[in-house]
């Protein structure tokens, strides 16, 4: 997944919200079906209340009427009544009602106690062995209001505090994470050759064991690239010695044998050996860009070291070189030796392959490193393999074709961005390599 990707710390604080709205959800739903049963109960004893309450009163106001006809009792208020009742008597005449009873709703022979009808809850009660009886009733649709605007307010601040849920979430969450946060900037600081182990202090459970298995990872690997870069000295000065006397000895055979077949066979054993010396020494360069520690204790300015690079190559004589450096040049943590080594590769290219009657330039600035030099164009196919080992261009010139894949290596294990272009920017023929100093952002 690259950085670009889903993020852990976001998708714990919208699922947690999620959670938390789902809970709050679930519980108002489980109140909600408790509450209905606890409001039927409680609307169903007032039915009954106001039944037999209204049953004695509704029989002594009948001793005393002079009429048997039925009566519509006036409101109490202006609001409209919850319950509306109906007094009946044993034949099932109406003898008295609230002002809101519809007797359209009301049956005319209802059972005893608790029953529903399609938009009522009623009860049913009678007194003096049948002769007069009361029920009471209650619109359906009142109970499940009632319910609903429970309902609302148990589920209703949810909408206005999730904003707030899910801020307190993401801030708990990114809190509860930064030592994640802070073992992953540790793990992206040893991208560029830094391998320190990482610290362990302050890690979650959960993340210990990775920055453990991390850290014996980068001990390992630092123990490999110590073991190679080991060898590779021990290699160079091995190699070193046994051609070099030997390239003596042949030098000594030249100096004593007359002119002749002799002595030419001596020159080409003395010419084979210089090739073979300097081809073993690129491959340590290729060895040692490969296998690690390009950088410094500490930044240092890159100046002199490019001055000292030229005054030992053949730049220092050539008037075709050009030199320009800004002040003291860059400060980098490159290693001197690792840029001395890219330096002089660059240098000895130019010189080696660059036509012979043209100028080459040198700029050492605040971007990086660059070396131009003329002669035809290279191919765009040709120009992008000259950066592997043993690629050459279309030149007779001597060479190991090791000195740009030397110059790529360690770019690439610095971080850096090496560039090649033919022809040069504002040119029609030539070539040039370029090292951007400051990290690759890529």
């Amino acid at each position: 997944m690259t950085a670009q990707g889903w993020s852990l710390r976001r998708r714990l604080a919208v699922a947690l919200t999620l959670a938390v709205s789902v809970v709050w959800f679930a519980g108002a739903a489980v109140g909600g079906l408790m509450l209905q049963r606890e409001t039927d109960d409680l609307f169903d004893g007032a039915l009954r209340e106001v039944a037999e309450r209204v049953l004695p009163l509704a029989y002594a106001e009948l001793l005393t009427r002079e009429t048997t006809e039925a009566q519509r009792v006036a409101p109490v208020g202006k609001k409209a009544e919850d319950i509306a009742y109906v007094v009946r008597d044993g034949a099932g005449k109406v003898l008295l009602q609230s002002a809101d009873a519809d007797l359209a709703e009301f049956p005319e022979h209802p059972p005893a106690g608790f029953f529903s009808t399609a938009s009522l809850r009623a009860y049913s009660v009678s007194g003096v062995r049948g002769a007069i009886s009361v029920t009471t009733a209650e619109k359906i649709e009142h109970r499940r209001s009632a319910v609903w605007r429970a309902l609302a307010a148990l589920m209703g601040p949810l909408f206005a505090v999730a904003p707030a849920i899910l801020a307190a979430v993401w801030v708990f969450v990114r809190l509860a994470l930064k030592p994640v946060e802070k073992l992953r900037a540790e793990l992206e600081s040893r991208g560029r050759g830094n391998l320190a182990p990482l610290p362990a202090q302050s890690l979650p459970r959960e993340v210990a064991p990775v920055a453990a298995a991390v850290n014996a990872l980068i001990g390992r690997l630092g123990d490999a690239l110590q073991a190679e870069r080991s060898f590779t000295a021990n290699s160079a000065h091995e190699l070193r010695t046994p051609i070099a006397a030997a390239l003596a000895q042949a030098q000594r055979l030249m100096a004593e044998l007359p002119e002749g077949a002799g002595r030419e066979r001596a020159r080409t054993i003395a010419a084979a050996l210089r090739r073979l010396a300097r081809l073993s020494e690129k491959l340590l360069q290729l060895a040692k860009a490969e296998g690690g520690g390009l950088f410094a204790p500490a930044p240092a300015p890159l100046a002199p070291v490019l001055r000292l690079v030229i005054a030992e190559t053949e730049a220092a004589d050539d008037p075709r070189v050009s030199v320009e450096i800004e002040g003291d040049g860059p400060v980098s943590d490159l290693d001197p030796d690792a840029f001395a080594v890219l330096a002089r590769n660059l240098i000895e290219n130019a010189l080696k392959h660059g036509d012979p009657d043209q100028p080459i330039a040198l700029r050492l600035d605040a971007d990086g490193f660059e070396v131009v030099n003329g002669g035809p164009a290279v191919p765009p196919d040709k120009l992008a393999c000259l950066s592997r080992p043993f690629a050459r261009g279309a030149t007779r010139a001597e060479g190991s074709g090791l000195g740009l894949a030397i110059v790529a290596a360690i770019c690439r294990g610095a971080g850096l961005s090496f560039e090649l272009a033919s022809p040069p920017a504002g040119a029609d023929a030539g070539f040039s390599a370029r090292v951007r100093l400051a990290p690759d952002s890529r």
